[in-house]
């Protein structure tokens, strides 16, 4: 066996954290940040918490779309140059952070669009990065990849340059979150920690990291869906959501790949997308791979737990926090198949699911996930 693992992102964590902002921009060069963010989160309490500890020059772009396409990033390149920033301040969800990040590359180097990015180009000297979630979903925070639709496509960026240089979890932030948007970010997290553990790639430091994150959510999300105030249960998702962003640097599976044309054709929330695949998608696995569920089972409280009981309880955790089974009631209809099926097949993720996936088996689940 041979393994690489890093987990080089500096992350900080507490109600209030928030404040220690300006001295940690200074810390790092930074004196003029562009402050990346979406036009929602510009009328919410979050930002009026940020807005608090803002600096009075630092420049916003707001441009941000909720499944970002290219033209945001060049936008945000655009204005951090007018700005004549030195640094990026992402604030909000995973959407708002993977603009921030892929920013940078542009400002590095503005002759190469995203859709000519090199992986084995000279990324080094990006601009200092700053994320702050908003959310408790992606892991976006400490994630090295951004997400971007470029040719109408998802398209996952990736390479460690694009790390930030600082990630402030703070729950304060996170308390104005509508249910329905705790619920969804929250099953992305899920998500993520459950399909890293269990694809087959060798890292056990994420697989404790995943099975930790599992746990947490189980105890976390259903309180923070009933009760936004409830500061504890906000922060242990900020917590699991960041776990999940870091255990998924391990790879991820067929939800995935089912949940991102699900995005870019339907226009669904990624972690609601994510949610309504995860069961059927689990079962596929479990009848070809027997007892792969029963360690995720057991983070989720069951005693030696089947596949079919650890199943079951991610099924009734879904539901008990709105998210219940059918991609039908959220406008997919049988006329979107064939288009989610190639750009399902064309996704990389499945190929670290723990068993093989054809073409035909993405059809057959998106069919059962209907």
């Amino acid at each position: 066996m041979k393994g690489d693992f890093s987990f080089p992102t500096t992350v900080i964590f507490g109600a209030g954290r928030l404040a220690e902002l300006p001295q940690r921009l200074h810390a790092l060069g930074v004196r003029r940040p562009l402050v990346v963010t979406d036009p929602g989160l510009l009328k919410s309490e979050a930002y009026r918490v940020f807005e608090r500890v803002k600096g009075t020059d630092w420049p916003v772009f707001s441009e941000v779309h909720p499944n970002p396409v290219e033209a945001d990033v060049e936008a945000g390149a655009r204005a951090y140059r007018v700005g004549q920033c030195d640094g990026v301040v992402a604030l909000g969800g995973g959407s708002a952070m993977d603009v921030g990040k892929a920013i940078r590359l542009l400002i590095r180097r503005p002759e190469v669009p995203l859709s000519a990015f090199d992986f084995h180009a000279d990324w080094s000297g990006l601009p200092p990065l700053v994320t702050i979630p908003t959310t408790a979903g992606t892991g976006s925070e400490v994630g090295r990849s951004s997400v971007i639709i470029v040719g109408g496509e998802k398209r996952v960026i990736f390479h460690p340059a694009l790390l930030a240089s600082l990630a402030i979890l703070d729950p304060e932030l996170t308390l104005g979150l509508p249910a329905t948007l705790t619920a969804a970010t929250g099953a992305d997290a899920l998500t993520h920690c459950i399909e890293s553990f269990t694809s087959p790639v060798f890292h056990p430091l994420c697989d404790g990291i995943a099975l930790e994150g599992i746990r947490l959510i189980a105890e976390a999300l259903p309180r923070a869906v009933r009760n936004g105030q409830d500061v504890e249960a906000r922060g242990l998702m900020l917590v699991a959501a960041m776990m999940g962003g870091v255990a998924f640097q391990k790879d991820l599976g067929a939800v995935h790949s089912l949940a991102h044309p699900l995005s870019t054709i339907c226009g669904m929330h990624h972690g609601t997308a994510n949610a309504l695949c995860l069961p059927v998608v689990m079962e596929f696995n479990a009848r070809r791979k027997p007892g792969l569920y029963r360690r995720v089972g057991a983070a989720l409280g069951l005693r030696e737990p089947t596949d079919a009981e650890t199943i079951e309880r991610v099924r009734g955790l879904l539901s008990e926090i709105g998210l219940g089974p059918g991609l039908s009631r959220f406008g997919v209809k049988a006329t979107h198949l064939e288009a989610l099926t190639e750009q399902a097949y064309a996704d990389g993720c499945h190929r670290t699911n723990p068993v093989p996936v054809t073409k035909e088996d993405l059809r057959a689940l998106y069919e059962q996930a209907m």
